[in-house]
């Protein structure tokens, strides 16, 4: 059974930082495509960050420069590390994992998102 559990949100100042953490379980992050979608009410999810099992990474617009995304493979998880939060960051964040395209049919794996709030 495959499980992305996220932890590492919260109430932070505009300009703080945050880390999220995405622990999986059931998958090797490694070999994965792992990626951090956030959504607010009434939005499509949006993908902010993704990074490949060949270590590419890519970023939205909005965030480059600020948010990091990697993982850690001894600890089978994924992060993403937020600095220079604005209010507009505010949102519920969610992992995904993606199974490798080589493997057949590619799998999506989601987590049960962190809310993150950033007061002004």
């Amino acid at each position: 059974q495959v499980q992305l559990v996220e932890s590492g949100g919260g109430l932070v100042q505009a300009g703080g930082s945050l880390t999220l953490s995405c622990a999986a379980s059931g998958i090797a992050v490694g070999l994965y495509t792992m990626a951090w979608f956030r959504q607010g009410p009434e939005k499509q999810r949006e993908l902010v960050a993704s990074i490949s099992s060949g270590g590419n990474k890519n970023y939205r617009d909005s965030v480059k420069g600020r948010f990091a995304i990697s993982t850690n493979n001894a600890k089978n998880t994924a992060y993403l590390q937020m600095n220079s939060l604005t209010p507009e960051d505010t949102t519920v964040y969610y992992c995904y994992g993606k199974s490798p395209r080589n493997w057949g049919p590619q799998i999506d794996y989601w987590g049960q998102g962190t809310q993150v709030t950033v007061s002004s």
